[in-house]
């Protein structure tokens, strides 16, 4: 179940960073805000392959203390990405207003927080 929930999780950031593109996130990121739309897009999209790359490269990792850590950070990158949706959204140009794209911002959240959590208990239930 944990796996599940972080695959979920993961899932939809990844979805997510496909409805980024209608909705223009580069223009709420600090330094991509200033380029041109072109020019935002192009490095907004760019910049996620190598992104996508390293987390999947570490989450999959042989090495199980390397993909066990990429995992809780991946889980706590999902917390602070819907954190950072929710302080942007008082923007005049944050676009995310579907419901779609709250699913799958605070959805990714979710599962990053019950991941954790999981985590955690499994941890400590293993610990004594």
């Amino acid at each position: 179940m944990k796996d599940i929930t972080f695959y979920l999780g993961l899932s939809l950031l990844f979805t997510h960073e496909m409805d980024s593109m209608p909705n223009h996130e580069w223009r709420i990121l600090p330094i991509l805000n200033s380029l041109s739309d072109s020019a935002g897009e192009w490095t907004f999209i760019v910049a996620h392959v190598p992104l996508f790359a390293i987390t999947i490269a570490f989450i999959a990792s042989l090495n199980r203390s390397i993909r066990v850590r990429a995992r809780m950070i991946v889980g706590g990158f999902l917390l602070l990405h819907a954190f950072l949706h929710y302080l942007f959204s008082a923007s005049p140009v944050y676009e995310f207003s579907s419901t779609l794209s709250s699913v799958l911002i605070y959805g990714a959240a979710l599962c990053g927080l019950a991941y954790l959590l999981m985590t955690m208990f499994e941890a400590k239930t293993d610990a004594g």
